[in-house]
């Protein structure tokens, strides 16, 4: 229910966003009207941004088709003029005279459009980091990737399918790889299989059509093992239901067609081996221990991290997460966010976030306060992980998983326990070129859209200066 003590002050004004649940709903406008018990004209006016939203309408409104509050009154509003402003900062748009109040107008009554402006300026980022891109288009891995993050990692119909399957293979038997592996050879006639690291050097999963096995390599720990076992079950039960949501998502390319194929299918397996609404409960009722979830779920932490920013079920959303996972070398592999997150975007370069000491303390969890130019302040979590065992004399695979929210979302979380998430935090920024703190000493170039000052009479403790507009 609605506390209208938790509203904002202000009136709230979002016809467009009202005006999009009715199209997602298929309902006429009349129709939408008489369910929600006011008039035509009235819902016209609302949604033509002449009448604010009242707190009694927001009641009726979440109550009748389980709209999410927070979309609603526009929670996530003041991220994407962040993100837009920095869209228009280009240099080609130089001269330009758009105020606050202008940019706050267009992202209210144009989201749809403001959205595809902040891509757009992704993409050119992207591209101009990669020169294999350019005049190219979006490569598969940033097209899935926009494609995901504007879903908000929450794909509400496999979450559904999942739990219903989930529950099949709980009554099944009380071992969840057991269960799928029943599944497996009973319904569809393979076996699973685990197979010496000699026989299969270069796969940790292989799905052998000939001899009706799946394949799995004995590196893999047995969280991991469950997770590729129910990818193929998902591959298998889910097929069409994924297909459909890759052709509607309208990929540029066939390869980002079955990128995006494998990302919803690794989703899918997450949601086999933790559902939602367990999941949810657990979470919440364990303040987000991942140690416990671990435990409960038969998972490791890489995925339990990873589910954690996947729970944005209306009526039943988590703590809004992100993640990001990276190696010794900086770089970035896996990027996920359930909200409007810019670490989930352009995040991780920076070297005073502690993400890049976790290699120091191998298996610990880190710790940190953080906040960004514009005053906003995360709590992350950092620790390392290894992604399969390896045979004596090669290297295993290591990263970084970092996990954050919102210091607003924080107090929920075992984590924040003995913690001033109003105290004292780290000054960083999402990466050097996104970034125009003047006297951090630890910067490594220059911002991107500043001038380059040289001054040979001096040198400061930062190697660059540059213009401060």
């Amino acid at each position: 229910m609605i506390d209208t003590l938790s509203l904002p002050d202000r009136k709230i004004f979002a016809g467009p966003r009202v005006r999009r649940l009715r199209g997602r709903l298929g309902l006429a406008q009349k129709r939408m009207a008489e369910e929600l018990g006011v008039s035509a004209s009235y819902l016209n006016l609302i949604e033509r941004n002449q009448r604010p939203l009242t707190a009694p309408f927001l009641l009726k409104l979440t109550k009748t088709y389980d709209a999410d509050l927070r979309e609603l009154i526009a929670e996530d509003d003041e991220q994407v003029e962040k993100d837009v402003a920095q869209a228009l900062a280009s240099p080609a748009l130089a001269g330009l005279d758009i105020g606050k109040t202008e940019l706050q107008e267009f992202v209210a009554a144009q989201p749809g459009i403001a959205q595809a402006l902040i891509r757009l300026h992704h993409i050119r980022d992207s591209d101009a980091d990669s020169a294999p891109t350019r005049g190219k288009g979006r490569t598969p891995l940033n097209a899935v990737s926009e494609f995901i993050e504007g879903a908000r990692n929450h794909f509400a119909e496999l979450e559904e399918l999942c739990e219903a399957l989930a529950e099949e293979l709980r009554l099944a038997g009380p071992h969840f790889l057991s269960s799928v592996s029943d599944r497996l050879r009973v319904k569809h006639g393979f076996t699973v299989r685990i197979m010496p690291a000699h026989v299969m050097p270069r796969h940790l999963r292989r799905f052998d059509i000939h001899n009706r096995q799946v394949q799995l390599s004995e590196v893999l720990d047995n969280a991991s093992r469950s997770f590729q076992a129910a990818y193929q079950l998902a591959g298998f039960e889910l097929k069409s239901s994924i297909e459909a949501i890759a052709a509607r998502a309208d990929m540029p390319s066939k390869p980002a067609e079955r990128l995006l194929v494998q990302n919803l299918t690794n989703y899918a397996a997450a949601a086999l081996m933790m559902p939602y609404r367990r999941f949810h409960d657990a979470a919440e009722e364990t303040g987000y221990d991942i140690a416990l979830l671990e435990a409960r779920f038969g998972a490791g932490f890489e995925q339990v991290a990873h589910r954690l920013t996947t729970l944005q079920r209306p009526g039943t959303r988590g703590v809004p997460f992100f993640l990001i996972r990276l190696d010794r070398a900086g770089n970035i592999s896996k990027r996920f966010s359930a909200g409007n997150q810019p670490f989930a975007r352009a995040g991780g370069g920076c070297a005073l976030w502690n993400v890049h000491r976790a290699f120091e303390r191998h298996g610990q969890m880190l710790t940190q306060l953080v906040e960004l130019e514009d005053g906003t302040r995360f709590l992350t979590l950092a620790r390392t992980v290894t992604a399969y065992r390896q045979p004596f004399g090669q290297t295993a695979p290591e990263y970084a998983v970092a996990l954050g929210c919102e210091t607003r979302h924080a107090h929920s979380l075992t984590y924040a326990a003995g913690l001033d998430l109003d105290g004292a935090a780290m000054p960083i920024g999402l990466n050097c070129r996104a970034c125009t703190r003047p006297d951090c000493r630890q910067r490594a170039v220059p911002p991107a859209h500043r001038q380059l000052l040289i001054d040979e009479t001096q040198r400061g403790a930062n190697a660059f200066d540059f213009s401060r507009e």
